[in-house]
């Protein structure tokens, strides 16, 4: 099934060694493997069958390669999201431009103060978006995504975060009913009715696999979740992610697809 025809990744930055992270301990990011592991992943992706648009990196803001966050890309709208970390939120505006080559204005959305949200707490579920109440996510952002969305024939609903930065961080949508769930997602009630596939807690940074066109992109080093996803019948594909975990970032933070 062909759902995806287009995605937009941005370069990492020189800057990137400074970006946001809750796991010091994991060292600072070696550029230059990021930048190779940027490659790979792109490479990734269009072995998926999509069109990648790469951004060019911007040295203003160290976190920049993780476009998610910055915008929420859906079938009928192109929503610029106010993040909410205060060192990232300028990225909104730097999104804009690539957003409106595919997008007419009238298609596009913003999320405004007071409101904050965050693309990586957004999961997409056919015509449906769980949101994640974060740190970075607000009510306030919660009710104009609502809003948005139900004007364009789509739903939502929110799901409380208890430990981790983002919703997708610990739950992710493999399309055929099936869910990764880790941590907090697996007894969450929300999400009972789908088929969910646990991951062990010593592989929970893998929970953040994506799906492309019938092709699950899963962190390279977590033989646990690859053989899990395998078993459900996915071709997979492994991208080393090491240098964006330093950064509290995955496999979905990188892009934007639609």
């Amino acid at each position: 099934m062909k759902k995806f025809n287009n995605v937009i990744v941005r370069r990492p930055c020189k800057a990137m060694v400074e970006g946001i992270t809750s796991n010091p301990e994991l060292g600072k990011p070696d550029y230059e493997l990021a930048l190779k592991e940027h490659d790979d992943y792109i490479e990734a992706l269009k072995q998926c069958g999509v069109e990648v648009t790469v951004l060019e990196a911007d040295e203003r803001y160290p976190d920049s390669c993780f476009v998610e966050d910055p915008a929420l890309i859906t079938k009928n709208c192109a929503i610029i999201t106010n993040p909410g970390a205060e060192s990232r939120n300028g990225e909104k505006d730097e999104i804009i431009g690539a957003v409106k080559k595919f997008f007419k204005d009238e298609d596009i959305e913003y999320i405004k103060s007071p409101g904050t949200l965050e693309g990586g707490d957004v999961m997409m579920v056919g015509d449906h978006f769980y949101v994640g109440r974060s740190a970075r996510t607000n009510e306030e952002g919660i009710r104009q995504l609502t809003e948005i969305l139900e004007r364009h024939g789509m739903t939502c609903s929110e799901v409380k975060l208890e430990k981790v930065l983002h919703l997708k961080t610990g739950v992710n949508y493999l399309e055929n009913n099936n869910m990764l769930v880790s941590g907090e997602f697996i007894t969450k009630p929300e999400f009972q009715k789908y088929n969910l596939t646990v991951i062990p807690e010593e592989e929970a940074y893998a929970a953040n696999c994506i799906w492309v066109n019938d092709t699950v992109i899963v962190p390279e080093g977590y033989p646990a979740v690859l053989k899990a996803v395998q078993d459900l019948g996915y071709k997979t594909l492994t991208v080393d992610t090491s240098e964006f975990r330093k950064l509290d970032g995955g496999l979905s933070c990188l892009s934007l697809r639609f």
